[in-house]
Formats: C-alpha cells, structure tokens, sequence
C-alpha cells in the first residue's frame, strides 16, 4: 500500500519545523539593537534567549556580553525559554510516534498512531508558537524588554522569523497527520454497524413476524402429530410414511340418466343394443321382460 498524501506532507512539514525551531531557540537573534551614542554607528547588539552578541563591520561578532540591563531577567525571556525547550522534545516526541505510526517499510499504516502524532505536533506548535508572538508584542516596550533610550532602535530579528516559521511548519504537518484518523474512524463505525444485533433494525412493512412456524416445525418433525401406543390399540399397526390423501368422489358421468343394465330410450330404435347383465341380479331380466 501506498503512504497516504497527508502522511507524506506531514513526514516532510514537521522535521523542518523541527530544524527552525531549534535554529531559532539556539541563535542569539531575536532582537537587533543599534543606534548606540558613544559607539561605532555600524556596531550591532544581537539579543537571544541564552546570549547576546556585539557585532561591527569591521570586527568579528564577540559573544558573551554582560547584560546590564537586566534583559536575561525579563518575563518574556523566561517563558520563551522554557516553552520553547518545552516544544522542542514534544516535537522529538511526535516525529517518533509518526514514524512508528507512517511506518513505510510495512504495507499498512497505523492510522491511529499516526493521527496522535499529528496531535502531538500540532501541540508543540502551539507551545512554539505562543513565546514567539508573546516576544514579539513586547519587541519595542523598553519597560518589558529593557534597552537603551531613543536614538537606541530596536529590530526584529531572524531568530523570531524562523520561530515564526517552524511553528508555522509544527502546526500544518501536525495537523496534516492529524487527518490519518479519518480512516481509523471509519474503519471503527464499520466495526460497529456489523455487531449491532440485529434486532435494533426498525422493522419494515414488508418484514412478517411469524411465531407460530418454529413451533410447528418442532412439533411435526419431533412425530407428535401421531397417536402414541396407547391410543392405537392392540390390534392396531402404525402406518409408516405420511397419511396419503383420500381420491375425491367421482362425478356422475353417463349422458343418460339410467342405471346399468337398463335400457336406454334409444334401445327400441337398435334391437340388437341390449344389456348384456346376467340374469339373477335385482334388477330384471330381459327374459323377463
């Protein structure tokens, strides 16, 4: 069997968000701050979750640098760290339940695996997901987020634009093997509809409940139709087989209305039609007559 088009995306959708996802909570990227009054105009402050780096064009980048604005200490830092540790090994969680569930080296797929893992990504998108637009609200408030005063400006950085994505890539690959449980589900209402009994089927017009035939059955296949041994007698012998029917009467046929042996009131017109009953019978002779 072929692996289903929503399983393929999904295999194809959830490792790349995956990779972005890592990218972005690993690089120092999240904020860019420049602008600065007592330095170099080209000098750039990189901010992340775990570092900050100071970079200028005629310098290398020089990471490690003291925060002494107390940026590590802000909330969203915080919660964006630990959400997206969080969605990270959800992630690793759901791509190893696809995998078992997509299993392609086998010619079935486990539907029902497959749609949990779907879930299980589509949840640590979401966990992504939240810490990157929770920071990004807070991108300018230099109340939440410190940062030096104007002309300090403050940026968006490329580590929130592949958070953005890599949720983005969790949520439509989750939610495209989240699609696998379709055939599980069908699979199990047809399951279903072949145990019901069946007598929770609405009875028809055309359905006829005859109750009296299985007794009858019984009662004529068991012999109890017949009389017993002591109801036949002594002298009397059971018949075996079936009772066959009596023949009906037989209708009066003879055109004339005469008895045998009579004569006919044509028989004066032929004298040689004459009974041929022997004599000595209750009815007379011809002799006799």
């Amino acid at each position: 069997m072929r692996t289903p088009v929503v399983m393929t995306l999904g295999m194809v959708l959830a490792p790349c968000g995956l990779l972005l996802t890592l990218t972005s909570t690993l690089t120092p990227g999240w904020r860019l701050v420049k602008g600065f009054l007592d330095q170099p105009v080209d000098v750039v402050l990189y901010q992340g979750l775990w570092d900050m780096c100071r970079e200028q064009s005629s310098r290398e980048r020089q990471c490690g640098q003291p925060d002494e604005l107390g940026y590590f200490a802000a909330e969203p830092v915080k919660v964006a760290r630990g959400l997206m540790v969080t969605s990270l090994a959800v992630t690793a969680l759901g791509l190893l339940l696809a995998t078992l569930g997509v299993r392609c080296w086998q010619d079935e797929p486990h539907f029902a695996l497959a749609g949990l893992s779907g879930v299980v990504l589509f949840a640590a998108g979401l966990l992504s997901l939240i810490p990157v637009s929770w920071y990004n609200h807070f991108l300018a408030d230099r109340a939440v987020l410190p940062a030096q005063s104007s002309p300090v400006t403050v940026q968006v950085g490329y580590s929130l634009v592949l958070g953005y994505l890599g949720s983005c890539l969790l949520l439509l690959g989750g939610f495209s093997l989240a699609l696998s449980f379709a055939p599980w589900c069908a699979e199990r209402c047809r399951s279903c509809r072949k145990a019901s009994p069946s007598s929770a089927r609405r009875s028809s017009i055309s359905t006829v409940h005859v109750d009296w035939l299985t007794p009858a059955i019984k009662y004529y296949s068991d012999g109890q139709h017949r009389p017993g041994p002591a109801q036949l007698g002594p002298t009397s012998r059971r018949k075996a087989g079936f009772p066959m029917p009596r023949p009906p009467p037989k209708a009066y046929s003879n055109q004339v209305d005469v008895l045998d042996g009579e004569k006919s009131p044509d028989s004066h017109l032929d004298g040689s039609s004459r009974s041929t009953r022997p004599c000595g019978s209750a009815l007379p002779c011809d002799s006799d007559l």
